[in-house]
């Protein structure tokens, strides 16, 4: 049985402290992960995050949702520094947390130091991450989740990956989408979700 209220309370990490996690970890050449191409991935990342951080504007019909939240939550995030999908996401949960002004308290956790917590959420059978897991406000209730990408995206990496299996072009494809969408459709599968909860 997981025990979300410990993880988040105990575990979950601000969207500075993970950012500053990593790069920590990059200094001491190491990732948040156990192998070393995680180091690679890691420092691509690091300035995928600092580009969607630097570029995000919030639809407004995501604005208008957020500010009209009647309810409090809590979004648990399990992520990694080496995920490609993390980086071009979590920068977007952590503006509709700051958008919210207190609405929404947001926490990051790493995945390989939470197996349970992963494999209580897997897509597919897969640990595919970032997964977003949205509490009540004492955090022992799960109202919702989202994740590892926007659904669109999941069913062209299906598509994908029936012409190729070589990481490296499935990377390339991957991220050509994320930079021509432009978070677009992550705010709206967020916004769908945000709504839901308040409907």
């Amino acid at each position: 049985m997981v025990n979300y209220s410990e993880i988040f309370s105990e575990q979950g990490m601000d969207y500075q402290t993970y950012r500053a996690l990593i790069d920590q970890l990059l200094l001491e050449g190491k990732a948040t992960g156990d192998v070393t191409y995680d180091l690679h991935y890691t420092k691509m990342n690091v300035q995928r995050m600092n580009r969607v951080d630097k570029t995000i504007s919030l639809t407004e019909e995501l604005t208008s949702t957020v500010a009209g939240l009647k309810d409090n939550y809590k979004f648990l995030v399990i992520t990694e520094g080496w995920c490609g999908d993390a980086a071009q996401i979590v920068p977007v949960f952590n503006k509709i947390a700051v958008a919210s002004l207190g609405k929404i308290d947001l926490r990051f956790v790493l995945r390989d130091k939470n197996l349970p917590l992963i494999d209580a959420h897997l897509t597919n059978g897969g640990r595919a991450i970032p997964v977003l897991i949205v509490l009540n406000p004492s955090a022992d209730q799960v109202l919702a989740t989202w994740g590892p990408r926007p659904q669109i995206l999941q069913e062209l990496l299906k598509e994908w990956k029936k012409e190729t299996t070589e990481m490296p072009i499935l990377a390339e494809k991957l991220h050509g989408w994320y930079a021509k969408d432009k978070t677009l459709t992550t705010q709206e599968g967020l916004n769908d979700l945000l709504k839901g909860l308040e409907g």
